[in-house]
């Protein structure tokens, strides 16, 4: 592109020649820079966010203590049942027992035959009372 197409000027001799243009303001000025620290006051004050963070964990503590009380219903339901069919699992257990004692006492009487002066079922400790044995010593063929 030419000079006489930017300018609109027939062709100069010189750079001299052509007129001053120069970037400057637009027309009234620039807009004034802010540069001022604006902080805004809008906004929920400090009273607010406490009364709100408050009643948050107020809410949140009532639940809390809802959950408590069905979980602490919850439980006694569980051991309500597990208290009603103890007899049950009790009665079973019993008889099991008595079922291993007596195959016990005929292996013991097998076993022990030939040894003068022992008697069958007698418990070797004399203190006295009865303690139910181990659980493998009612199986031998655990041993």
């Amino acid at each position: 592109m030419t000079e006489a197409m930017i300018r609109k000027k027939p062709g100069m001799a010189s750079v001299k020649d052509m007129p001053l243009l120069q970037d400057g303001p637009p027309p009234g000025g620039f807009a004034p820079v802010r540069y001022a620290r604006r902080i805004p006051n809008t906004g929920p004050s400090a009273m607010a966010i406490f009364l709100a963070a408050f009643g948050a964990f107020s809410w949140g503590m009532y639940q809390v203590g809802q959950g408590n009380k069905v979980r602490r219903a919850l439980k006694e339901e569980k051991y309500a049942a597990r208290r009603a069919i103890l007899p049950v699992l009790q009665a079973e257990e019993d008889e099991r027992f008595v079922k291993e004692w007596k195959k016990y006492l005929e292996y013991e009487a097998e076993v022990m035959k030939d040894v003068p002066g022992w008697k069958v079922g007698e418990n070797v400790y004399h203190s006295g009372r009865w303690v139910p044995p181990a659980s493998g010593e009612l199986r031998p063929e655990v041993w």
